[in-house]
């Protein structure tokens, strides 16, 4: 067999020599087959010295390698074309352990050992070595078309039409594209795979990215305060069934859309239906009232509800029409829209109207205080300890009020969290309806040791229009076509969105009171100014010791990030206003305020409030009231308090913290909610109306109570 194969081989080498050439199909036989023939010979005995010379005559062989694959690359380029060589040079080149370099590596070297076995002429060797070259590259040509052919065949397939007559061979199919055709297409078929795999990471990537968020909502939720989201908030406790009015909104959808069909059904004269309709929705009506959980319907509210729903299906096939229902829903939506906006105004002038009236109670508590003080003999109308009055070594109180009952409550706050009662000194100024009855009624509940002083504004008579210009303003004809002519575009009645700044009582003068304490109070140093509509909650004598570091006002600051700052107030479109004052400088309140009356003599605060209320003639700069003017004549004059001294809104804001108000020392009702009225907030009430005594006579006498 030995004899044999090596015979085969010299009679090649032979017929190489003569110039004959072996067809290329047995050459390609042979070559393929030189590795199985290797792998059933192994066993017989080689010389080692002849494998040597052999191996080393490859080793020699392999400068050439480069030279033989371009040849046989020169082959396959005669029969494909260039798209198809660079198809085949990107697919075959990261083949990994498929390889041609591999291939070469473990089989081919076969096939020369199993060549070179018999050889033992040197010329025959070299003669071998370039025989095995020449098969060498014409393999790694055959490699890669089988790896082209592999790829035509696999796009071929994919290709194919699938179907029950679908008999066309890989030959017919290849034989309709060219090989470039079928390369682009496979590499198309590659592309948008990885395009699919990128699409599909991409969605993962968004369904964990919602699922984050979801989460992050879920946990923000839990924070929610339930105590003041609305009615039909899923969040509130006692609403823990979010289908508890479903009945009750079914009705209203269902009227609704009846309305809807009423009209058109008048526009179409269709007036069986339209009579049908008419009579639904008033019983609907009736059912309904003033519901607002299924619990409060009548129990013929599912039967009432059966009819319409009839009703309401006839109508729609006999007057549907998707313009028309849209237009009709679209003015009822507009009309509704107008009607909140009517009745928002409306709220916000009954509140402010509220806001400045005085209780039935209150007035006939001061009529009968009135009635009984001018009863009293001039010797008992007299309060005691009235050297106190001008001691600058004292706790001097200012309270301009009005409102006896809201008088009392500031007193007596202060009066109990005092150490020492008897240093403090109240200074009260009202006008003249209310000064008998706030004098009887501290000279019947005395506040302990501390002195009280009531004075009546109406005289003083230094305060004139002559000399305050604000009292000139408030009696000149503008001011008054301003608040009581009712065909005035700025009047009250004219639904102006500033009603708060037309309250009556800017029109009094104990409301402008505040800039003239120096001339009220001549012998006194330091002064604490208090409005009635807050309660004391702590002892206040360390407010006097207080370094204001040379300023007149000491005040707690109001604003925040955006909000009660100095734009607010005030109109910095005016450029007396922009050219003196940051808008951006921070508010402070008015309610309670340390004032040092020596730096305001020394700065003459007044002379200052007296030349901008002569610039705001037309209230150019400011609206009505005390805060704007108040900001502009203590302009980097306020020296800021801690927050603790002073906590307001209990008057408008329903979410303050309980500890912020108990920690307080002062809490201010501003606003309109205030204590002493019925549309004061609930929750914070009991703070003022513990300092009030609703056992005593004239509060029981005139039906005042918690």
């Amino acid at each position: 067999m030995a004899l044999k194969r090596g015979f085969s081989i010299s009679s090649l080498n032979k017929n190489r020599r003569g110039g004959s050439r072996l067809p290329i199909v047995v050459l390609i036989f042979f070559c393929v087959l030189s590795p199985l023939i290797f792998f059933v010979g192994r066993g017989l005995n080689t010389t080692s010295s002849s494998t040597d010379q052999n191996l080393n005559a490859v080793g020699s062989g392999k400068q050439h390698l480069n030279w033989r694959e371009r040849l046989g690359l020169q082959h396959v380029k005669s029969i494909f074309s260039k798209e198809v060589i660079d198809v085949i040079t990107s697919s075959t080149a990261d083949l990994g352990p498929l390889s041609l370099d591999s291939f070469r590596k473990n089989n081919l070297s076969a096939s020369w050992k199993v060549i070179a076995v018999d050889t033992s002429v040197e010329d025959n060797a070299a003669s071998e070595v370039r025989m095995t070259h020449d098969c060498h590259a014409l393999v790694e040509s055959l490699a890669k078309y089988h790896v082209v052919c592999t790829i035509f065949s696999t796009v071929v397939k994919q290709e194919a039409p699938k179907g029950k007559d679908n008999n066309i061979s890989d030959d017919d199919s290849r034989s309709g594209d060219t090989p470039a055709k079928l390369a682009r297409r496979f590499m198309q078929q590659l592309r948008e795979k990885r395009r699919e795999k990128r699409a599909a990471e991409l969605l993962r990537q968004d369904d964990e990215a919602i699922a984050r968020l979801e989460s992050a909502a879920i946990e923000r939720s839990k924070l929610v305060d339930g105590a003041v989201l609305g009615k039909y908030s899923i969040w509130r406790k006692e609403m823990d069934n979010e289908n508890s009015d479903s009945t009750v909104r079914l009705m209203r959808d269902q009227m609704i859309m009846a309305r809807v069909y009423l009209s058109i059904a008048k526009m179409k004269s269709k007036l069986d239906l339209l009579q049908e309709l008419q009579t639904r929705i008033k019983e609907s009506q009736r059912v309904l009232g003033d519901s607002l959980a299924d619990s409060d319907l009548h129990p013929s509210a599912p039967v009432k509800i059966k009819a319409m729903g009839q009703v309401l299906s006839k109508a729609r096939e006999q007057l549907y029409d998707c313009k028309l229902v849209t237009g009709k829903l679209r003015a009822m939506l507009q009309t509704a829209d107008e009607q909140v906006r009517s009745l928002k105004k409306q709220s916000t002038f009954l509140s402010q109207l509220a806001a400045k009236t005085v209780p039935n109670g209150i007035h006939c508590m001061s009529m009968r205080l009135t009635i009984d003080y001018y009863l009293l003999p001039l010797d008992k109308r007299k309060f005691p300890r009235s050297e106190n009055l001008e001691n600058p070594n004292l706790y001097h109180y200012a309270l301009f009020s009005d409102n006896v009952l809201a008088a009392s409550v500031v007193v007596n706050s202060t009066i109990i969290n005092a150490k020492d009662s008897s240093k403090h000194v109240f200074h009260l100024v009202t006008d003249k309806l209310n000064f008998g009855a706030m004098n009887m009624w501290f000279l019947l509940n005395p506040p302990g040791k501390a002195t009280i002083h009531v004075e009546n504004v109406d005289e003083f008579k230094w305060l004139n229009s002559s000399y305050c210009p604000v009292l000139r303003q408030l009696e000149s004809a503008a001011m008054k076509e301003y608040y009581f002519k009712a065909n005035h575009p700025t009047s009250l009645s004219s639904s102006s969105s500033n009603l708060k700044y037309r309250n009556p009582k800017y029109l009094s003068m104990l409301n402008h009171l505040r800039f003239y304490l120096p001339e009220v109070y001549p012998k006194l140093d330091k002064i604490l100014f208090l409005d009635d509509d807050i309660v004391v909650q702590k002892d206040l004598t360390k407010l006097w010791s207080v370094d204001l570091h040379g300023k007149v006002n000491g005040a707690v600051e109001t604003c925040g990030e955006s909000f009660h700052r100095f734009d607010k107030y005030l109109n910095f479109s005016n450029p007396h206003i922009a050219r003196n004052f940051d808008p951006n400088a921070c508010g402070w309140a008015y309610g309670m305020n340390i004032f040092d009356l020596k730096v305001w003599k020394k700065k003459d605060i007044t002379g200052i409030y007296h030349k901008w209320q002569n610039m705001n003639e037309d209230r150019v700069l400011w609206k009505l009231g005390t805060l704007p003017p108040g900001l502009i004549t203590f302009y980097n004059l306020t020296n800021p308090l801690e927050k603790t001294w002073h906590v307001l809104g209990l008057g408008y804001n329903p979410s303050i913290d309980r500890s912020e108000i108990e920690s307080a020392a002062v809490v201010h009702y501003n606003g309109n909610m205030k204590p002493w009225l019925e549309l004061a907030m609930t929750k914070y009430r009991p703070y003022w109306t513990k300092y009030i005594k609703y056992d005593h006579p004239y509060l029981r006498n005139c039906n005042l109570s918690e």
